[in-house]
């Protein structure tokens, strides 16, 4: 099961960087290496330790190596790389997204050193322990939700959501995004023929990005589908290259690998739709469709259910010349308690039938 193919491996392009980072290598006098992460078309991850620092704290270092030697190129590529680590920057105070600790030029490379996230990648998870359950895929959706929406708020598109790209924390058990495609794109659209022109290269993992995305127009919506495609690998264990596809619409055909709850399956085939006009446009949107399944079966019943029956009022014989004027009071209390439980009733039912009938024409599932 391989998630690291991407576009970019079908397409004509520069070989990967041939800079080797051995063990012990140091950048700036203050990271020494500790051993290589990964490595892909335009850089290289590695683990070091900031020797600056009194306990010489764990960190990931990024190296990514822009194509162009053109000093103009070059110029606007380090123009790009700040800005991009900037925004980095801001983004590092969530708690879901790992804080930037530095970033440097070295020898036409750029680097970026972020927290080092201990823990494991939900990949691994799934390889090790098999499928996840429908309700530990939910409990992913809606932990996962917040971090996606703070990156919209910030006008910041993931690109690259897939399950080795986000970290189960070993302390604390939380959710970690990491390795933001944003900054890749702006580096690897520099080309040495072109001065201003927009990227023309793919960022992201062929299976997890939708049609906008490889036709390089990413939105918000971009997340959206590869987050449900996330949510189909973990309930299946499989790459969405390894399901069928209906060849007339492009849809995965994930419904016959695994059963899920009928309103669960409305909310993923709606999150990974080919179309970007069906899918979902924002997280908001499918924040609110997770959010109301709970409550769907109660209120799906009142769609059947007649208004309720007013309670019989037990008439008993009473003889008016008996009762004392306090009595004759109680009495009139009780029959208006009993006129007020049964409108009461009545608004209920027709507050729950109007918000079913809201439900079944709403286009949030």
């Amino acid at each position: 099961m391989d998630f690291s193919t991407t576009l970019q491996d079908a397409r004509p392009q520069s070989p990967a960087p041939t800079k080797r980072i051995l063990p012990g290598q140091r950048f700036c006098d203050r990271y020494r290496v500790v051993r290589a992460l990964g490595r892909g078309g335009f850089g290289v991850t590695f683990l070091a330790r900031d020797i600056r620092l009194p306990s010489h704290p764990l960190c990931v270092i990024k190296l990514l190596h822009p194509k162009a030697t053109n000093p103009e190129v070059l110029a606007r590529a380090r123009e790009r790389f700040e800005r991009e680590a900037k925004t980095l920057s801001q983004l590092g105070s969530h708690s879901q997204v790992p804080r930037l600790l530095d970033y440097f030029e070295q020898e036409g490379d750029f680097y970026l050193v972020q927290e080092y996230v201990p823990g494991h990648t939900l990949a691994k998870e799934v390889r090790q322990n098999g499928p996840l359950s429908e309700l530990a895929v939910k409990r992913f959706v809606r932990e996962i939700l917040p971090v996606l929406s703070y990156l919209h708020q910030n006008q910041v598109i993931h690109r690259d959501i897939k399950p080795p790209n986000i970290i189960r924390c070993a302390d604390d058990g939380r959710l970690v995004l990491i390795d933001f495609g944003a900054v890749k794109e702006q580096l690897i659209g520099l080309e040495e023929t072109t001065c201003y022109a927009p990227a023309t290269q793919f960022v992201g993992t062929v299976g997890f990005a939708p049609p906008e995305q490889l036709a390089l127009r990413p939105t918000y919506a971009t997340d959206i589908f590869a987050l449900g495609i996330t949510c189909l690998f973990l309930l299946t264990g499989k790459a969405p290259m390894e399901m069928d596809y209906d060849l007339d619409t492009g849809e995965i055909r994930w419904e016959q690998e695994v059963e899920v709850s009928p309103y669960f399956a409305r909310v993923l085939t709606k999150m990974i739709k080919p179309s970007l006009q069906e899918r979902y446009q924002t997280v908001e949107q499918v924040m609110r469709a997770m959010d109301l399944e709970p409550y769907l079966d109660r209120l799906a019943s009142c769609m059947h259910n007649q208004p309720p029956s007013a309670p019989a009022e037990s008439e008993r014989p009473v003889v008016e010349q008996r009762r004392s004027p306090f009595a004759k009071t109680a009495e009139e209390i009780r029959k208006w308690r009993r006129q007020l439980i049964r409108r009461q009733h009545r608004q209920n039912w027709e507050r729950q039938n109007w918000v079913t009938q809201e439900l079944a024409s709403s286009s949030w599932i």
